[in-house]
């Protein structure tokens, strides 16, 4: 298959990153490689547009255990040897197609990101902003949404304690849907998202990948448009009673001292979680995908790498 500008633009990647891409590889990319450019150049994996102004933010103080965006969620000393581990994630673009998988796979999403560094999530919570109430399209979302927070965190065990809503015009093609999570850990006892020590081997654990969710971190740093649910593939589907044995499985093996890094496989899927893992231990990482447990046959590469498929977690 050609690879050019045109293909790239379909990927959601702009001319000049097209370029760019050719000169960092010194070739031009194939299909695999472009699909993985696009993914992890994503303004939802990358924050190249927002990066700058996340800066100007504070990243540390005394209370602080980790330093702002050094690992998967914030994490802070609350004493007597305890920390607190939390962590907000937006899922705008999944809920304005598929409100209640968008939601629900919200919330599956934020958890991991609580026990990926070995914190027992305890509570969570919601920020929604939706259009008018009196429209049907309105009702639609709303009642999506609530159901998939709602069924996503009853079937996993942690309670919604809090959350708020507003209603104005300017979200009606643009609701807002973010999901907190809150857990304790002991201190002293948090997992890196890192990946270190040659020869170490790197594990898949939890649900086996599907179709689901492919370009799910391109889609979601795209415009929603009138043509956006012809996009519904890209929305994932969550298994929340999976994610409950994945939870206690990690926290279970953690407590052996074999785990030097762990990330859970969100957005981008494997390419994003082992190329962070990686670049943080500063190491190379041999991935064998036709290890990698799926539901459909035939899986291409790029398909596997770029899974969003929900509850899976990536082990050093």
């Amino acid at each position: 298959m050609e690879v050019t500008v045109k293909t790239a633009e379909q990927l959601r990647l702009t001319a000049e990153e097209f370029e760019l891409i050719k000169q960092k590889l010194g070739r031009t990319p194939n299909f695999t490689e472009l699909c993985c450019f696009s993914a992890m150049w994503s303004e939802h994996c990358s924050y190249k547009n927002s990066i700058k102004w996340l800066k100007t933010l504070p990243r540390e103080g005394k209370k602080m255990l980790v330093k702002a965006g050094e690992e998967n969620a914030g994490l802070m000393d609350i004493g007597d040897g305890y920390g607190v581990v939390f962590k907000i994630e937006s899922l705008h673009h999944p809920s304005a197609i598929e409100p209640f998988q968008g939601a629900a796979t919200g919330v599956g999403g934020i958890n991991r990101d609580i026990f990926t560094m070995g914190a027992r999530p305890i509570a969570s919570l919601n920020s929604l902003r939706f259009g008018k109430l009196t429209e049907a399209k309105t009702q639609h979302l709303l009642a999506g949404v609530v159901h998939g927070i709602g069924h996503y965190g009853n079937c996993f065990g942690v309670p919604t304690v809090g959350g708020e809503v507003y209603f104005e015009e300017c979200y009606h093609t643009n609701p807002l849907v973010n999901a907190m999570s809150v857990g304790t850990v002991k201190n002293g006892e948090t997992v890196s998202a890192t990946a270190e020590g040659n020869g170490n081997p790197v594990f898949f654990v939890g649900s086996a990948t599907g179709k689901d969710g492919i370009g799910g971190a391109s889609f979601a740093s795209a415009d929603i448009t009138e043509d956006s649910a012809e996009d519904l593939p890209a929305v994932q589907v969550g298994d929340p009673f999976q994610e409950k044995k994945l939870l206690e499985a990690c926290l279970e093996v953690i407590k052996t001292g074999a785990v030097v890094g762990m990330q859970d496989m969100g957005a981008a899927g494997i390419i994003c979680s082992t190329s962070e893992m990686s670049a943080k231990g500063n190491a190379g990482m041999r991935i064998d995908l036709d290890k990698v447990p799926t539901r459909q046959k035939d899986m291409k590469a790029w398909e596997l790498l770029l899974s969003e498929s929900q509850e899976r977690m990536l082990l050093v």
